[in-house]
C-alpha cells in the first residue's frame, strides 16, 4: 500500500473518507465481523501495533512508571509518551472504552474459570456433569436459576 500524508490530502476529502470507515465500522455487529473487517483492513503488524498502544494506555491508567511499560512492553519511551498524551487531552477515546475493555476482560476470565472448575475431575461441577441423574435435582436447580429466553411464535 503507498503512504500517503494525511496532510496532502484535502481536509473535505479526508473527513468524508473518515466518515465513511467509522459508518463502516458501526456497522459491524459481531466480534466475528469485527475480527474479520480488521483482519482484511490491518496487516498483522499494523494489528498488533494498535493492541501494544491499547495494552499501554491500560498500563498507564493502571498508574505504572515509563520504566516499567518500557521493561514490560518492550516498547520506547515515545511511543509510552504519546500513549500517555493521547490519555491526557487529545479526545475521550482511551477513558470511554477502557473501562469497558476491563469489564469484558473480567467476564472472559470469569467463563475461563468457570470451564476449568467443570473440567476437574472430582470436582462437584464435574460429578454433576459426569452423573446427571445422580445430580437431577441439582440440575434441575441449576437450570431454573439461568434466566430464559421467549421463542417467537410462528404465525400461520
Amino acid at each position: 500500500m503507498s503512504r500517503v500524508q494525511p496532510k496532502t490530502i484535502p481536509a473535505q476529502e479526508r473527513k468524508e473518507l473518515l466518515d465513511e470507515l467509522w459508518s463502516l465500522v458501526v456497522c459491524l455487529e459481531t466480534r466475528d465481523e469485527i475480527e474479520n473487517f480488521f483482519r482484511d483492513l490491518l496487516s498483522e503488524t499494523e494489528s498488533v501495533m494498535l493492541a501494544r498502544r491499547v495494552r499501554i494506555a491500560r498500563l498507564l491508567l493502571e498508574g505504572k512508571s515509563y520504566e516499567d511499560i518500557c521493561e514490560l512492553m518492550n516498547a520506547s519511551e515515545g511511543t509510552i509518551a504519546s500513549v500517555h498524551r493521547w490519555l491526557q487531552g487529545r479526545n475521550e477515546g482511551y477513558a470511554t472504552i477502557l473501562p469497558r475493555l476491563e469489564k469484558e476482560l473480567g467476564t472472559q476470565r470469569k467463563e475461563r474459570e468457570k470451564h476449568i472448575k467443570q473440567r476437574e475431575a472430582g470436582s462437584f461441577e464435574w460429578l454433576k456433569k459426569r452423573y446427571p441423574l445422580h445430580f437431577l435435582l441439582f440440575n434441575l436447580l441449576d437450570l431454573s436459576d439461568k434466566p430464559t429466553t421467549k421463542r417467537k411464535k410462528k404465525k400461520s
